[in-house]
């Protein structure tokens, strides 16, 4: 029997395999490679996204209600646009993880797939048989991808673990985000898991190329705290080696370079200039705001300089900033090449015409909400088409149809219907 229609929101959609019409194609670096994904939340759905912009055919398996982050949502949001980025171009199967012939689907999928993605906590892995020692006699040639919030060793490796705790609180980055004597700052919700999430794509092409000259699968594996941990790096790798910690910046105009600092324009825009070496950019600097007098002034030509004389120099460019729109400082901080960015809030991001020119939105038609943009692969390559590539599916949408691809028949699919195996 054929490929099955059903109706999608209203909209009539024909089940097919990615590669045969159910997505747009196009030669992709990971094309042939197949993923199976029994995670949830963001980081390691995340990855797999990626896997699918690579070109890998990525089957997701969700619970019958779906994946919780699936139906949060925004205030008067119709719909999360979070869990649609990070699950594009996956296809959907739901299954009940706690039915045994759940693990019968599970295990005869793993056995013959490249990569085996997992963000369940050791304990609930065990209890559904889907660790990699259960999957590595089915599979010797797989890829095992586990993530964690805390590791998969140690005290913490059972605790669950999200963005804002085990990467960003226990890492040490959050402690140091914040001016002194207030409190900490939180960091924007998936910052971390996004992060985490090209780490965890990294490993899979690693240890894909490995298998490609040994022939063998592996296990690979991260976490949002490990990850945070190289991160906060600069700050921490000095911890490492002198035993000193870091500490909060203080408020801008107090021990700031001027030219490494961020100013109000006439337009109630903000820009920041960053450039860490007086010379040659305090001379550039000076030119571009008008100040010709200050390029040659000793007492500026040093790091330690403009520090000590930072309080009364930000006070100025305060001022001189202030007359002007960041349009028109853009131009002429261009012109004598200062390092400097617009602070941008999001719908200025969202049409920003650097954006557009390196590839890094997307469109994409999805059956319910049209057309619409989406984070694009943040890495290009010159010999392959690679990028978001689809929707993300329906809880379930592709069940049957993968189900079949892996050897069931129709009758068999029913009988695992009627059992709540499938819904």
């Amino acid at each position: 029997m054929g490929p099955r229609c059903r109706s999608i929101h209203g909209a009539i959609i024909l089940d097919r395999h990615p590669h045969s019409g159910y997505r747009n194609v196009v030669s992709g670096l990971l094309d042939g490679i197949r993923v199976l994904e029994v995670a949830n939340w963001l980081a390691a759905p995340a990855a797999a996204a990626l896997l699918a912009d690579l070109g890998a055919d990525v089957i997701k398996v969700e619970p019958h209600r779906g994946d919780p982050w699936r139906g949060l949502r925004w205030s008067g949001d119709e719909a999360n646009y979070s869990f649609e980025q990070d699950n594009r171009g996956k296809r959907g199967m739901a299954l009940d993880l706690g039915h045994p012939k759940a693990k019968e689907i599970v295990h005869r999928i793993a056995g013959n797939v490249d990569v085996f993605v997992t963000n369940l906590l050791p304990r609930r892995r065990r209890r559904f048989g889907l660790t990699y020692d259960d999957l590595k006699p089915l599979n010797s040639r797989l890829i095992y991808l586990s993530f964690t919030g805390y590791g998969e060793r140690g005290p913490k490796n059972d605790m669950l673990g999200m963005d804002f705790g085990a990467f960003w609180a226990r890492s040490g980055i959050m402690g140091l985000m914040g001016w002194p004597g207030e409190p900490p700052i939180l960091q924007r919700g998936g910052m971390g898991d996004h992060t985490t999430s090209l780490g965890l794509l990294a490993g899979v092409l690693g240890a894909l190329y490995h298998r490609e000259r040994s022939g063998e699968g592996q296990e690979v594996s991260s976490s949002l705290f490990g990850t945070a941990l190289w991160v906060i790096g600069t700050d921490l790798q000095r911890t490492l080696v002198t035993g000193r910690g870091s500490e909060r910046r203080p408020y801008r105009h107090e021990n700031k370079s001027p030219i490494t600092n961020w100013y109000l324009t006439k337009d109630d825009k903000w820009l920041i200039l960053e450039n860490p070496n007086p010379v040659p950019y305090w001379r550039r600097t000076c030119r571009a705001l008008g100040l010709s007098e200050l390029e040659d002034v000793p007492e500026y030509s040093t790091v330690e300089g403009l520090q000590e004389h930072c309080v009364e120099l930000n006070a100025l460019f305060d001022k001189i900033f202030a007359t002007k729109t960041r349009e028109e400082w853009g131009a002429l901080l261009d012109e004598q090449q200062v390092i400097w960015a617009p602070i941008q809030d999001l719908t200025e991001v969202a049409e920003d015409p650097q954006a557009s020119a390196i590839g890094a939105l997307a469109s994409l038609k999805h059956p319910e909400y049209g057309d619409y943009r989406t984070i694009n692969l943040p890495v290009k390559f010159s010999a392959s088409e690679d990028g978001a590539r689809g929707p993300a599916p329906e809880t379930g949408q592709h069940t049957e149809e993968a189900l079949l691809e892996y050897g069931y028949s129709w009758g068999e699919i029913e009988g695992l219907r009627d059992e709540g195996v499938i819904p």
